[in-house]
């Protein structure tokens, strides 16, 4: 299961994992709002006894969280800033930048690679030129571009979709994050080497989208006349006096001597610099003082960045894919929770993990950034209970303890089954990765259902009990976890562990994990004992002096088969060593193992041809008199294993024309 969750990781990169994400209480929906209006959700009441919001107090509640935290989840170094009214009210260092100088992290002069909190700068330049008049959230992106995304569903895509996640691109890993400056090319070129697939229309269903996200920088570049880097220095960090934070990949040499080591746990050997092609996605590089210099500008109602009617728009929700759950906003995601409206976004690189949390009320900000994943990803486990613990702390309320309704047991059941993420692939081989990675719900004897994609501290799946129709608590926390049902059928979930950039939603029969990996574990075994007993029976018969019956046409198909399962063996041997290099090296994506790749599809040609003929040999050898039953059943269950496999490699796309994924 590591080959899969580093493959996740990979997936997530510059984008926010399940784990980052805080736990809010249940809550009623958030009312529709007008353009520009930002409804703040019922706030509970609030307890006797409220930790005040100040340096002393929240310092030491940090010097009791943090470096035990990362002490025991092995992360080297973390950087975190509050902001409150306009001023910074802390910002802190802890552990190494550099483990092997015992530098420590300083948070105003230590840079911090945010990952995908760096879209909220690619946003709020979009939503400069929107200012401007340059830019209209909702018309055709292909006005403002000098190339052109191919139409499909019948409806263009918008700005509005590219910053809600709703463009319907599918994923994309190749060339997400490399270590080699001769691979970042300018922005418009990389953009145009490949245009990913739309797998829904426009609006419709989101899914995280990194081609998105640059696409939309390009767009600032276009109309602006500025490359991007250029854009964001002048326009946003200038204005706010960033002068320790860069979007530019490599960094200019004063920066980069500067910026954190980044590393892999349990390792005190540096990584190299991580850089983002798909630079407006997440190749920021910022200290947290400057962090915190973004969050007071957007607390101000834009400050110097946008005027308070577009500030205001940039922060108001958009469409509820699942009613009752915090949404997108316009960049920016809601986490709103505690009676509070928080927006904020996180962010990922193989090594920096990170989480900024804007309370808009209350004018108060927090950023948090690790210089390692931690051991067993404590990073995340931390990052989310920050932000949980941290306004708790600061904005505490009083629960109800709602009860389980009577529909727990029969809902559950409906719920049960496996589903897939809408933030994926399904026209290459990181179709099959969803299909193996889906989620399972199961209920439990005590009507409970658990849900394998959200997991507690400990890694175990959470517990959820109904405390209404279609919705879930915690059991023993604050988390929801609401369901679409149509006609009495689940059609999409999701937790607010997560914000509204993806669903769950059910797998159809050709993506159903339930079914499909237990036929090719048996498939493959079928496969195994074929070919090992090809050379093991051929052994025994030369011991003992016994020659094959076979002779002409039957020997060469008996012969076909067993080479045909070795093909198939070595075909899943292939995918499997890809994988595990993955594990090891995510340079791989950068077109490292595109031969092999193409050697495997030659094999899987092979193995087609191979099909046929193990087919035929199943014909003849149930026709043929004589023959013991068991040498027929055994012939009939090859060939059908064998046509399965050739199903899989064809329906997961193993085989396909192009090498982009």
């Amino acid at each position: 299961m590591r080959i899969v969750h580093k493959l996740a990781l990979a997936l997530a990169a510059l984008a926010m994992p399940v784990a980052a994400q805080a736990p809010t209480q249940l809550q009623p929906r958030l009312p529709v709002a007008t353009k520009g209006q930002i409804p703040a959700p019922a706030a509970p009441a609030a307890p006797a006894g409220t930790a005040a919001l100040t340096k002393t107090d929240v310092d030491t509640w940090l010097d009791g969280f943090i470096p035990y935290a990362i002490a025991s989840g092995e992360i080297p170094g973390a950087v975190v800033v509050v902001v409150k009214d306009g001023q910074v009210l802390t910002e802190r260092g802890f552990g190494y930048a550099d483990k092997k100088a015992s530098k420590p992290v300083d948070p105003q002069n230590t840079l911090f690679r945010p990952g995908s909190t760096s879209k909220l700068f690619t946003w709020t330049a979009v939503m400069q030129q929107v200012q401007a008049g340059k830019l209209d959230l909702d018309r055709d992106v292909n006005t403002y571009l000098d190339f052109k995304i191919p139409p499909a569903f019948g409806k263009p895509i918008t700005l509005r979709n590219l910053m809600t996640h709703t463009a319907g691109f599918e994923e994309t890993v190749k060339y997400l994050i490399t270590s080699n400056p001769k691979l970042v090319k300018p922005l418009g070129d990389a953009l145009k080497r490949w245009t990913p697939s739309r797998i829904y229309a426009p609006g419709q269903v989101p899914g995280y989208s990194n081609y998105g996200a640059s696409l939309a920088g390009y767009i600032v570049e276009r109309v602006s006349g500025e490359k991007f880097d250029d854009y964001v220095e002048r326009h946003i960090m200038g204005p706010l006096g960033m002068n320790q934070s860069s979007f530019r990949q490599p960094l200019p040499p004063a920066l980069a001597a500067k910026v954190s080591r980044g590393y892999e746990p349990g390792s005190d050997d540096a990584k190299p610099f991580e850089m983002i092609p798909l630079a407006p996605a997440g190749a920021l590089s910022a200290t947290g003082a400057d962090m915190g210099k973004f969050m007071i500008a957007q607390l101000a109602n834009g400050g110097p960045l946008l005027n308070p009617a577009t500030s205001a728009e940039m922060f108001t929700p958009q469409r509820a894919f699942i009613p009752g759950l915090p949404t997108m906003a316009l960049g920016f995601y809601h986490e709103d929770r505690n009676g509070k409206t928080i927006v904020g976004h996180g962010g990922d690189t193989v090594y920096f993990h990170s989480d900024l949390h804007l309370y808009l009320e209350d004018k108060v900000g927090l950023f948090v950034s690790f210089n390692s994943p931690g051991k067993n990803g404590a990073a995340h486990i931390i990052r989310a209970r920050l932000l949980e613990d941290f306004t708790d702390r600061y904005f505490p309320v009083t629960r109800p303890n709602l009860p389980t309704v009577a529909t727990a047991k029969a809902h559950g059941a409906a719920m049960v089954g496996h589903y897939v993420s809408t933030r994926g692939a399904l026209n290459d081989w990181l179709k099959f990765i969803g299909v193996i990675s889906a989620s399972t719900v199961a209920l439990n004897p005590d009507n409970t259902i658990t849900v394998s994609s959200f997991v507690d501290a400990a890694g175990n799946p959470k517990k959820w009990r109904e405390v209404g129709p279609w919705q879930w608590q915690q059991v023993g926390g604050n988390s929801r976890l609401h369901a679409n049902v149509a006609d009495g059928k689940v059609t999409a979930f999701l937790s607010d562990d997560l914000p509204q950039i993806l669903l769950y939603v059910p797998a159809s029969p050709s993506m159903n994990a339930g079914w499909i990996v237990p036929a090719l574990l048996i498939a493959l075994a079928i496969m195994a004992l074929t070919a090992i007993g090809w050379p093991v029976v051929a052994l025994v018969r030369r011991n003992y002096g016994y020659r094959t019956p076979l002779v002409g046409r039957a020997l060469q198909l008996h012969r076909a088969t067993r080479i045909t399962a070795w093909i198939f063996l070595v075909i899943a041997t292939g995918w499997t060593v890809m994988v595990l290099s993955i594990d090891s090296n995510l340079e791989a994506f950068n077109g490292g193992m595109d031969i092999w790749m193409r050697l495997l599809q030659l094999l899987s040609l092979v193995a087609i041809v191979g099909t046929a003929l193990t087919c035929w040999n199943a014909y003849e050898t149930a026709r043929t008199p004589d023959r013991r039953w068991w040498k027929y059943m055994w012939a009939i269950l090859v060939a059908v294993s064998a046509l399965f496999l050739v199903w899989l490699i064809i329906t997961m796309k193993l085989l396909t024309i192009s090498l982009d994924y």
